[in-house]
C-alpha cells in the first residue's frame, strides 16, 4: 500500500496541520509585538481503505456553504456562518480528531543548550515544534495501536502526512523521531509519561503534502483552526469555541476521556499556563479542571 520502497503496508493515515506559529523569542501577549500566543496542532485520523473518501466530505462541505465553485476548503477564510456548518459535517464522518494545544508564554526565550550544542544550527522554533509533534504522535499511535489491536488483534502501521509549511525542514522531524525511537530502545528517554507506539510508526511513511493537493490536509485544517480560535483571545482572532466544541463526536477518548488525549493542553501542569477564563473554557467542555 506504500508508495515507499521498503516500508510496511499501513492501514491508517494520519493527517496533520497546525495554527499559529513555533515562535519564541518573542511571545504575545507577553511582548507587544511577537510570535502567535499557541501553536495548535489539528490531526484527523483515518482507516486507510477510507484514503480517496476526504475528497468527497471537503467537495460536500463546500457545495453546503454555497462555495462549489471552489477547489480548495480554508477555514480560516470561511465567513462565521459557514464554519459550523463544516464542522457539523465533519462531526458525521468516520474518523478521529486530536487536537494539541501549546500555550507558549512559558516557553518565550527558550532554549536547548544540549539540543543546540548538538545541532548548533537548527533553531530553537524547530525543536519546539518537533516536541510538540511528539506529544501528539503519543497519542495518535496510542489509538491506532490499541484499535489495530482490537480490529486485528496485530498492530498496524500509520502513515503520517503533515501540511508543508514555509521555513520548517521536516527532515529534522523525521531525524527528531528517528532518535526517540533509539532512545525508547536503550530506556534513556528523557520524558515518559507517555511514549510514541513505534510498533505502529516507521519513518518511511512519513510524507509532507501541500493541503491544495490533499483534501485530508484540509479537513485537518479544519480541526487546527477551529481548536485555535477557541482559545487565541487576542486580535485578530475572533475568539469563539463554538466550532471546537461541535467537533466533540469524533474527538478521540483515552478512558471515556477526551482531557489530555483527543484534546490535550500544554504545559503541564495546566495551571503553567496562565490561561483567561475565556481560554480555559474549550478546556473546560472537554474534561479539564482548573
Amino acid at each position: 500500500m506504500s508508495k515507499f520502497h521498503g516500508a510496511p503496508p499501513f492501514y491508517y493515515i494520519a493527517l496533520i496541520d497546525e495554527a499559529g506559529d513555533p515562535g519564541l523569542a518573542r511571545v504575545r501577549p507577553l511582548d507587544d509585538i511577537g510570535a502567535s500566543e499557541w501553536l495548535v496542532f489539528g490531526c484527523v485520523l483515518i482507516q486507510a481503505i477510507r484514503e480517496s473518501e476526504p475528497v468527497i466530505w471537503v467537495r460536500s462541505m463546500l457545495e453546503n456553504v454555497g462555495l462549489q465553485r471552489n477547489q480548495e476548503l480554508h477555514f480560516r477564510e470561511l465567513a462565521a456562518w459557514r464554519k459550523p456548518v463544516v464542522c457539523r459535517e465533519l462531526s458525521k464522518h468516520p474518523l478521529r480528531i486530536f487536537s494539541l494545544l501549546s500555550n507558549k508564554k512559558n516557553m518565550r526565550g527558550h532554549r536547548n543548550p544540549k539540543a543546540a550544542a548538538r545541532s548548533p544550527a537548527i533553531s530553537a522554533n524547530q525543536y519546539f515544534y518537533n516536541f510538540c509533534v511528539r506529544l501528539l504522535l503519543e497519542r495518535v499511535t496510542d489509538y491506532v495501536f490499541r484499535h489495530s489491536m482490537s480490529l486485528h488483534g496485530r498492530p498496524g502501521h500509520v502513515k503520517v502526512i503533515f501540511s508543508r509549511r514555509d521555513g520548517h525542514a521536516f527532515g529534522h522531524t523525521s531525524a527528531y523521531l528517528e532518535l526517540l525511537k533509539q532512545q525508547s530502545r536503550s530506556d534513556t528517554t528523557w520524558l515518559n509519561k507517555r511514549a510514541i507506539r513505534w510498533q505502529v510508526i516507521d519513518w518511511r511513511l512519513i510524507d509532507v503534502e501541500a493541503p491544495k493537493h490533499n483534501a485530508g490536509l484540509q479537513l485537518a485544517d479544519v480541526v487546527a483552526s477551529s481548536f485555535y480560535q477557541a482559545v487565541d483571545t487576542l486580535p485578530p482572532t475572533a475568539w469563539d469555541p463554538t466550532n471546537a466544541r461541535l467537533l466533540r463526536p469524533r474527538i478521540a477518548k483515552e478512558n471515556g476521556e477526551y482531557r489530555d488525549y483527543g484534546v490535550a493542553l500544554q504545559p503541564a501542569p495546566v495551571w503553567k499556563a496562565r490561561l483567561t477564563a475565556d481560554q480555559k473554557k474549550i478546556f473546560e467542555f472537554y474534561g479539564y479542571q482548573f
